[in-house]
């Protein structure tokens, strides 16, 4: 017996959650829930997204200064705060402003920043001290030492590829697109048939994972409740509803990973950020719907970033690669502030914002809140950022 359906019969406390015994279910409970369980789903924007026209200081008037040809007016900004607002294709994102459940983190980036998307998205996914080279990712490592043994889907990428910030030395995690289609016949080799030979044995190891995977992610969908949220024809929407429906049939995942493309707007950006920000903002918020309706998201933290921000000035038609912009959390009892001061567009690095929180700092406190864990113990020393949750 596998410590997962050990503590489950048993109903232990572990990490903060309940786990119901089986036999209760007998009695007339609905669904196989875990009460408290925590999970993280992150949404990856991918080519450095434009945060100042995503939340926008409209009220500092070097920012239409500096953007003449791509600047939101101010008559076009929703849900503005303290000089700050959003984007106006970002109606579901003001919307779960106001309802408390999203938090604005201001000017994340980090010393030294590079303006390459490859080794930023990586620096972002290994989360390295002094910007060396780390075979394996922050999530990754969290899960080697979360895993008491091997745990197929812990971790969960809907994508076409892996993504480094799962990768660790176990494997621990799967990528996989099409939920539904994850269907692998095979049966799992033992102990006993690996061999003495360390490289075959992990190749046979992830053989393994993939089999053992593949049927825990089939019974979670047989398991899911259906929903009444109907989700945008998009692959992003399409991504987030899987990890809603893995979420509800229990699967018990601890991080769920999936990105968004084309965000490096150097060229005609008002429209294709706009539609970028559209299809963001829908998928995220039926997403955010469907968790509130289920009464799960209190128990799920998302959070949207991307590997860096763009140029303050704008270069005609667009803006180039830059350094700092913000990150956003949703869900998961966060506390619905904007942390941070606004953008303080007079004090440029060479035309660049001067990042102010560390992206660090924001893992940190999302591991020491949700997942009770020293990030420290991943190699991250960053102080966890105050106030999130």
């Amino acid at each position: 017996m596998d410590r997962r359906k050990f503590l489950a019969i048993t109903g232990t406390f572990t990490g903060g959650s309940l786990l119901l015994p089986d036999f209760l279910y007998s009695f007339g409970t609905q669904t196989n829930l875990v009460l408290g369980e925590q999970c993280l789903v992150f949404i990856q924007l991918n080519g450095g997204n434009d945060g100042l026209n995503t939340f926008i200081p409209f009220e500092d008037a070097l920012y239409a200064n500096l953007r003449p040809n791509i600047a939101i007016s101010k008559n076009e900004v929703l849900n503005s705060t303290k000089g700050m607002g959003f984007h106006p294709a970002l109606k579901g994102f003001a919307t779960m402003q106001q309802n408390g459940d999203l938090s604005v983190i201001q000017n994340v980036g980090y010393k030294n920043p590079v303006r390459s998307h490859f080794r930023s998205q990586e620096i972002w996914q290994t989360a390295p001290t002094q910007q060396e080279y780390l075979n394996d990712g922050w999530l990754g490592r969290y899960l080697d030492l979360q895993c008491k043994e091997h745990q197929p889907t812990a971790g969960i990428n809907i994508d076409n590829i892996d993504n480094l910030a799962l990768k660790g030395e176990e494997p621990n995690s799967i990528t996989v697109k099409e939920p539904n289609r994850f269907v692998v016949k095979g049966k799992a080799e033992t102990e006993s048939q690996l061999s003495t030979n360390p490289q075959l044995d992990f190749v046979r190891k992830i053989a393994n994972s993939v089999v053992e995977g593949s049927d825990e992610i089939q019974k979670a969908l047989a398991k899911s409740a259906p929903s009444d949220v109907v989700y945008p024809k998009t692959d992003l929407a399409k991504n987030l509803e899987w990890i809603s429906k893995l979420i509800k049939g229990n699967l018990n995942s601890k991080v769920y990973y999936t990105s968004l493309g084309g965000f490096d707007t150097h060229d005609n950006q008002l429209a294709i950020h706009k539609n970028k920000l559209t299809d963001l903002n829908d998928a995220v918020f039926s997403f955010y719907t469907d968790l509130k309706k289920s009464q799960q998201l209190q128990y799920v933290t998302i959070v949207v970033f991307s590997e860096f921000g763009r140029r303050v000035k704008d270069n005609g038609r667009g803006t180039d690669h830059g350094t700092a912009a913000p990150m956003f959390v949703i869900g998961g009892n966060n506390r619905g502030k904007i942390l941070g001061r606004n953008p303080i567009l007079s004090d440029l690095d060479n035309g660049d914002l001067k990042h102010e929180i560390d992206f660090r700092s924001v893992y940190a406190s999302i591991l020491k809140n949700k997942l009770h864990f020293d990030a420290s113990k991943i190699g991250i020393q960053n102080k966890a950022l105050d106030g999130l949750f």
